[in-house]
């Protein structure tokens, strides 16, 4: 689910294309897989539609021809040989065209991931899809250089502007290569890598040392995953982990049958584990690479400023991390590799 505004540009996007939003630069596609949108400030995926996703909202007996008829903007790449039946690009005009209104909390549907209505204006973060969290994660600080260790929460890499060091175009999807206009760190570097098809979106944060002393290091893919309603989601794949409830001063527990949110939560699960996503509308898979943390966390009706109750009933971040239940101490010439991949479950 993603602002009004955001979704007008995507409308207008056919192909690939850079535009402004809130002061920042956007990298948008509009593509018959699918459609993605990448933030230059923090390399931070905003927005992630698959063809097929859209193909289920939208009239199956529809052509190309109707959707036009009906007002919708020419679908990109018009030209191809359309089967009678619907093409994934008029899936996409009919399911996310301008005339979708926003609901009541200033969202318009759609989507796997979800970005507050009233971001932030920079030099903040915007809250909402995939913030990198780096190189630590919430109070974390190990790697901070600052002298009173008080550089800015969650780090400044998903503050500070990134560069799109190449664009890998094919026709199952796109794979972006980004990395910081600046040096965050005396001692690493980091770039990013994203990966966007019809079946699957996949972000890599990418550590190298290439200083002379031992780091340790924590970070997070902070994912904010869209939801019908976060009170009445399920996520399986977790019963047995241990955690720590940061909402009960770190305390140790474990995880007693499946998780079903029903209130606030913030947790760290000590768990590799691949996870599902239950809204009632739609499972998403939740897989990971290089982390043993995975983070839960919902504020209830605690919400940040930049976030209304309505629009907050619609996430709930689920993160791959490693945090301190498993720091990663990055030794001169090592490499770390921390992902996340989502995908549709397969009995969707």
């Amino acid at each position: 689910m993603i602002p009004r505004s955001l979704r007008e540009l995507l409308d207008s996007t056919h192909g690939q294309r850079q535009a402004e939003w809130q002061g920042r630069t956007l990298w948008l596609a509009r593509e018959p897989w699918g459609e993605l949108v990448v933030s230059l400030q923090g390399a931070q995926v905003l927005h992630f539609l698959t063809a097929p996703d859209a193909a289920r909202k939208a009239p199956a007996t529809q052509t190309p021809e109707t959707g036009r008829a009906a007002g919708a903007s020419p679908a990109p790449n018009a030209a191809r040989k359309a089967p009678a039946t619907q093409t994934p690009d008029a899936a996409l005009e009919a399911a996310e065209s301008p005339a979708a209104d926003a609901d009541e909390s200033g969202l318009v549907p759609g989507g796997w991931l979800w970005v507050t209505p009233t971001p932030q204006q920079r030099p903040g973060a915007i809250r909402g899809g995939i913030p990198l969290c780096w190189p630590w994660f919430a109070d974390e600080h190990t790697a901070d250089e600052s002298p009173d260790r008080s550089g800015p929460m969650h780090g400044p890499a998903r503050l500070t502007d990134w560069h799109l060091d190449a664009v890998d175009e094919h026709e199952e999807g796109v794979e972006l290569h980004l990395s910081p206009t600046q040096r965050l760190h005396s001692q690493l570097l980091v770039r990013a890598v994203i990966q966007a098809n019809a079946q699957r979106l996949h972000v890599e944060l990418i550590s190298e040392h290439v200083g002379e002393t031992p780091v340790k290091l924590t970070a997070a893919l902070h994912s904010y995953l869209a939801v019908a309603n976060v009170q009445g989601c399920r996520l399986t794949g977790l019963a047995g982990a241990r955690y720590l409830d940061k909402r009960a001063g770190f305390a140790e527990r474990e995880q007693q049958g499946e998780l079903g949110i029903r209130g606030p939560l913030d947790r760290i699960y000590h768990s590799n584990r691949p996870l599902v996503l239950d809204d009632g509308e739609r499972q998403l898979t939740i897989a990971k690479q290089g982390s043993d943390s995975t983070v839960v966390w919902h504020p209830g009706d605690d919400l940040p400023a930049d976030t209304s109750a309505q629009a907050g009933r619609h996430f709930l971040c689920v993160e791959s991390a490693f945090t301190r239940l498993d720091p990663v101490w990055l030794v001169p010439g090592a490499q770390h590799l921390l992902g996340t991949t989502l995908s549709r479950a397969e009995s969707d």
